[in-house]
């Protein structure tokens, strides 16, 4: 859930209301993440009269994210090739 929450503060700065939106859980629960990722410094807070807006505190966040989307992308290939010539030893 915390990688969901950063990848939609990727796009921008979003309110506890648009994150609900965005997401399937329930407010306590969000609340509670939106709690650790601020502790640990990736997500930055910015009061704008009674509402609060989330965003990811530095670029490098959001650099971070991106990197770890390819490398994901990489090794579900990787699987999948290794997957697919299973099969073919299987298959013969």
């Amino acid at each position: 859930m915390r990688i969901r929450v950063l990848e939609l503060l990727d796009e921008g700065p979003k309110t506890v209301r648009q994150l609900l939106d965005a997401v399937a859980i329930e407010r306590a629960r969000l609340s509670q993440q939106l709690t650790v990722l601020r502790g640990t410094g990736l997500v930055a807070t910015r009061r704008a009269g009674n509402t609060v807006e989330y965003s990811l505190s530095t670029p490098e966040v959001a650099e971070l994210l991106h990197a770890a989307r390819q490398v994901l992308t990489h090794v579900t290939l990787g699987q999948g090739q290794l997957l697919a010539e299973l099969r073919l030893e299987q298959a013969s």
